[in-house]
């Protein structure tokens, strides 16, 4: 951008404040994508097939995003082109965490309760701890290896808890959605250099781009292209999904990490599973208690430790 970008503690306490809300409506919208994907199974579609109307509804926001973020950087005049190595390793990047990592947490939730998927999900800080540790290079101190073990004590305890299945399957369905977060946390670790270079709202986009193009190739080899003969409330749910579960929150929780920086913003963040419960409860009928909850609380901590210690 042309102008200079204000630190977090330079703005005004308004400014900041409208900030911490949009970071808290991310985290609420985000945490609804898993509701709206249980409520379209019940209409007899597949994840592959939901994914792909995910991306199609999805698609146009972000070629809208990737070219208002290239004029941005145009426009800054730090504009650099991409070498076909930069490109191909944006699309492998891309792939990994919109590709792989949705079609595994749509698999998972055939499976397992939205709840449950959620605090899975929200595993990826440590996996990207892991893997920076493991790639990068650096050392895990004891504080976040006490997290560490906190958080994977955590959804080890919630695992117990029978009465929370979603399906027949428990462990197929947390394998997937762990397998899920961690393509989206080699995601993360990769994509840091090209979001220096290229913005977030331009890098985003363009990864996004990468991975409809793929799911979309993907339906059009294994289902070819059957998409329009479901009931109209899936692509209402599947457009609802696309706005308010990935486009929106994805730009409001950009703009808090912006304001009020990554530390708050994983504070307020953490409400995303406590969300997903409640909302599971409300339009799913799924329970929460046992061994639910201290898990919950475990997974939750140990995120936040980390998180607040980086």
């Amino acid at each position: 951008m042309s102008t200079i970008i204000p630190s977090a503690s330079s703005h005004s306490q308004k400014l900041r404040l409208i900030a911490s809300l949009l970071v808290l409506f991310s985290a609420i919208c985000f945490s609804g994508k898993a509701i709206l994907v249980k409520l379209a199974y019940r209409h007899d579609i597949d994840s592959v097939t939901l994914l792909t109307l995910r991306m199609i509804f999805s698609l146009p926001f972000f070629l809208v995003n990737a070219w208002i973020g290239k004029y941005r950087h145009k426009k800054s005049g730090n504009y650099e082109g991409l070498s076909w190595r930069d490109w191909l390793n944006i699309i492998a990047l891309g792939l990994s965490g919109y590709y792989v990592a949705s079609l595994f947490d749509f698999m998972g939730l055939q499976y397992i309760t939205a709840g449950l998927e959620r605090l899975i999900l929200f595993l990826y800080p440590t996996m990207v701890l892991l893997l920076s540790s493991f790639f990068l290079r650096k050392a895990i101190t004891r504080t976040q290896l006490g997290a560490l073990l906190l958080t994977y004590a955590g959804v080890a305890m919630a695992l117990l808890d029978r009465t929370q299945l979603g399906g027949n399957n428990i462990m197929l369905g947390a394998a997937l959605i762990f397998g899920s977060g961690l393509a989206y946390a080699i995601y993360m670790v990769g994509s840091t250099k090209y979001i220096v270079r290229l913005g977030p709202m331009r890098y985003t986009s363009t990864a996004m781009i990468a991975a409809s193009i793929a799911i979309i190739l993907h339906h059009r080899l294994v289902y070819q292209w059957q998409l329009w003969h479901y009931p109209a409330e899936v692509y209402w749910l599947v457009l609802a999904m696309a706005i308010f579960a990935t486009v929106l929150p994805t730009l409001m929780v950009s703009e808090g990490i912006r304001v009020i920086g990554a530390g708050n913003t994983a504070i307020i963040s953490s409400i995303g599973p406590v969300a997903t419960i409640f909302m599971g409860y409300i339009f799913l009928g799924e329970s929460f208690g046992g061994w639910q909850i201290p898990g919950t609380l475990l997974v939750m901590a140990g995120v936040l430790w980390i998180s607040l210690k980086k």
